[in-house]
């Protein structure tokens, strides 16, 4: 359920319109989920291998921590801290806002309460940075009244998080294979069959075939598909987030592989079913000002809201709001799933002198870090203002790909240098199926840099300033021991 639950948001269901307009595409729609779906299920399959080995609370952290170093597993917990779970947390929380719009017109990332800033654009060489609007708008108002209620609520015990998790994971899953279901037997409309299949399907999927991804920049097949994986490869994440509670799970040695392998799976073939659906019941093409659903297209869905537009054109406007109530249970889930599990590893990391040495504190009652949840909940609440879903989005992917490559990475040098470890479960397709992941995640990471780099540049650079507040932190914490020796 944490597996499942942290993976589907709000992603699956917005972030297909993006992946369209860039790739052109029916078959490479399908491609951009598949290659995420691959690359997600290898993924899980090697970390199942480190799971068993070292079930501790951290997860990630402490794989990179054994295998590379305690400054690559400072590096990972920096950067998950500034980008990757707090930005997942305020992107989903953001998301939870737009479809709550749905029902309240009035919550509107146009809406503002309190404008501070709109930066202006910043060309530095091939980069631009900033482009934002800061401050308060009603949308991500939401957003943060959001993570506010679930980060005090999972103070409350792992079993309190874990209730809510089950129970808001169990309908989600159910609402996609819902939608998937009854896509197929009654969603089906002629004209999105005659332009997104009969003969269709395989337009502009060639390997010669030119894809404009904007500014007059055209790339070939391969690079777009990579450009794509920003919006897929998110909606895919957060698999990993099981293995931070590892030191509260049951028989974690057989349990964390297990989960890893299930969960990814089934959430990969329900994405993909739901990317079919979208298009039968919608045309891959539209106009952004057109009147109709239809007309609009998955490209041009209104707000990017592809799910909520396709079961509109199913069953009407009650459509259109069931499937906008079922995206907020999924966003209102994975939001507590993503918050349950990040604070275990700023947790993890005080424990080892690398984090606020208050964040190692658990609540004298309910054994919770209650210190790291709440100082992941105001970090949190600060991105949520600092700009769009999109931008969060794009920030994030290549940060979380670093370190994934460095993890698996990992694999290999564990196998290496501690051949005797005890090893309960062993990565299915090692080494070949980890290599080729390494290899597909630099060949993603390397076009990303050079095709959007207004926040790929900007997250490379927080992971390296973690280099000197490691040192910093590390020289810290040695010389309060020293102290406390003497």
């Amino acid at each position: 359920m944490l597996v499942m639950g942290s993976m589907i948001g709000s992603g699956i269901f917005i972030v297909s319109a993006e992946i369209a307009r860039e790739v052109d595409s029916p078959a490479l729609l399908i491609g951009a989920w598949a290659v995420a779906g691959f690359m997600t299920i290898v993924a899980a399959l090697s970390y199942g291998e480190l799971a068993a080995m070292m079930p501790r609370a951290g997860g990630q952290y402490v794989y990179l921590r054994e295998a590379l170093g305690p400054l690559w597993g400072f590096l990972y917990g920096w950067t998950l801290f500034l980008v990757i779970q707090t930005g997942t947390i305020a992107a989903v929380g953001v998301a939870f806002g737009k479809f709550l719009g749905v029902f309240f017109p009035a919550i509107s990332s146009t809406t503002w309460i309190l404008h501070l800033w709109k930066v202006p654009p910043i060309r530095l060489g091939p980069m631009v940075l900033g482009n934002m609007d800061v401050g308060i708008n009603t949308q991500n108002l939401v957003a943060i009244l959001l993570v506010v209620f679930l980060s005090v609520v999972n103070i409350f015990g792992v079993k309190t998080g874990a209730l809510i998790q089950n129970v808001f994971t169990a309908a989600k899953v159910s609402a996609l294979l819902g939608l998937a279901l009854f896509g197929i037997a009654m969603g089906r409309n002629a004209r999105a069959l005659a332009t997104n299949f009969s003969g269709h399907f395989w337009r502009n999927a060639g390997l010669g075939a030119q894809h404009d991804i904007g500014g007059g920049v055209f790339v070939g097949t391969l690079t777009v598909l990579a450009v794509a994986q920003v919006g897929s490869l998110f909606s895919a994440d957060a698999w990993n987030n099981v293995t931070f509670t590892a030191g509260e799970v049951k028989n974690p040695s057989r349990n964390l592989p297990l989960s890893l392998a299930l969960g990814t799976g089934v959430v990969i073939a329900l994405y993909i079913a739901c990317n079919f659906i979208y298009l039968m019941v919608l045309p891959l093409d539209g106009a952004a000002n057109a009147a109709t659903i239809l007309e609009r297209g998955i490209k041009y869905a209104a707000e990017d809201r592809v799910g909520t537009a396709v079961m509109t054109q199913m069953f009407g406007a009650a459509g259109g709001l069931l499937m906008a109530g079922a995206i907020l249970i999924s966003a209102f889930g994975c939001a507590n799933g993503l918050i349950l599990s990040g604070a275990r590893v700023y947790y993890a990391m005080a424990k080892d002198g690398l984090f606020f040495r208050g964040v190692s504190k658990l609540h004298p009652a309910y054994k919770t870090p209650a210190v790291s949840l709440m100082v992941q909940m105001v970090w949190a609440c600060l991105l949520c203002v600092s700009g769009s879903y999109g931008q969060l989005l794009d920030y994030i992917i290549f940060a979380v790909l670093v370190f994934y490559i460095l993890t698996i990475v990992g694999l290999f040098v564990l196998r290496r240098t501690r051949p005797d470890a005890p090893r309960p479960y062993r990565a299915v397709g090692y080494p070949v199926l980890p290599a080729i992941y390494i290899v597909m995640a630099l060949f993603i990471d390397v076009v990303l840099l050079r095709y959007k780099p207004q926040y790929t540049w900007p997250g490379l650079i927080v992971v390296l300033l973690g280099i000197p507040v490691y040192y910093a932190w590390s020289k810290s914490a040695g010389t309060k021991r020293a102290s406390a020796q003497g």
